[in-house]
């Protein structure tokens, strides 16, 4: 691994194994046959019974699951989440999630295409950040809360299903206000960003986006900085101003996250998984592992399969 001067772990160059213990799941409204281009969808959910999904992920969208009423547990990268009605379930794209809902529950599917979804969160610094993280946002704390944001996505409803006259604009403008109420009611984590420049925040964003793309090919921090037209000076200043972390901080952060789903979810050695990740050495990602997360990627795969809570 040579990501920037920082990085010590060697790796193949350009790798490109693929791991694929996630099952990668898609909507019906990306079916070719479909003759609209769809940048937002919204479905209405009640069921009579029990109701589950095994662990997947989603590659082209993010999703805000409105639960109007009733319970469940979420299986999130592993860890079991409980949630109860009136609250938000914010799914970003990519992030491994399964369902268990128990019976009589009343909730609303917002699902939202991922490059429109970067466009509206262009609007805010804390709309990048408030879906940076897969959240459980309760609405609990008044009634009129959740009247409100119960309200909004009826109206969203409403807008998308009439397609009137400037609807691409109105879709945009209740967007930003679900999204507006989900920050204000989300304790989020403190980053000193307020001096960030809005093109900085786009960077920093975009950066994200490729190395979710690259993460896996050992790229230098300069082919970054020139797949976005920038200087690696820009690149490290937009980076720290918009997360508080370095280009190298933020590319380890993602190489974990992968890591800790295929130590949870699938069955590959760990061998497998440095070399899947592009590691030249078992012994290298199990030192890499070490110093991100305190642990060997062994001892995470028992602890994390052992937590008497998470959902089967």
């Amino acid at each position: 691994m040579t990501h920037g001067e920082t990085t010590k772990y060697p790796r193949f160059p350009n790798s490109t194994a693929t791991l694929t213990t996630v099952p990668k799941v898609r909507l019906y409204v990306e079916r070719p046959e479909e003759q609209d281009t769809w940048f937002v969808n919204i479905g209405h959910v009640t069921d009579r019974g029990r109701w589950r999904t095994e662990p997947h992920a989603h590659p082209e969208y993010g999703q805000v699951i409105f639960v109007r009423s009733g319970r469940g547990v979420m299986n999130l990268e592993g860890s079991s989440v409980p949630f109860e009605g009136p609250c938000v379930l914010l799914l970003p794209t990519e992030c491994v999630h399964g369902l268990d809902y128990e019976v009589d529950v009343d909730r609303w599917v917002v699902t939202i295409e991922v490059a429109y979804l970067t466009q509206v969160n262009g609007k805010l610094h804390e709309f990048i950040q408030l879906w940076a993280s897969p959240r459980v946002i309760p609405l609990s704390s008044t009634a009129e809360s959740a009247m409100e944001f119960f309200g909004v996505v009826s109206k969203l409803e409403q807008e998308l299903a009439a397609k009137a006259f400037g609807h691409v604009v109105a879709t945009e403008a209740l967007l930003t206000s679900l999204f507006l109420m989900l920050v204000r009611g989300t304790q989020l984590d403190p980053i000193d960003n307020e001096g960030a420049t809005r093109n900085e925040v786009r960077l920093a964003d975009r950066f994200r986006e490729l190395i979710d793309q690259h993460y896996r090919q050992n790229l230098p921090l300069q082919e970054y900085a020139s797949m976005m037209a920038v200087s690696l000076v820009q690149l490290r200043a937009a980076c720290a101003a918009a997360t508080g972390q370095s280009p190298a901080k933020m590319i380890h952060a993602r190489i974990i996250t992968e890591a800790k789903r295929n130590l949870i979810f699938g069955e590959m050695s760990v061998e497998q998984i440095a070399f899947g990740l592009g590691f030249s050495d078992a012994a290298y990602f199990t030192r890499f592992f070490r110093k991100e997360t305190g642990q060997a990627p062994s001892q995470f795969r028992v602890t994390a399969r052992d937590q008497p809570t998470r959902t089967k």
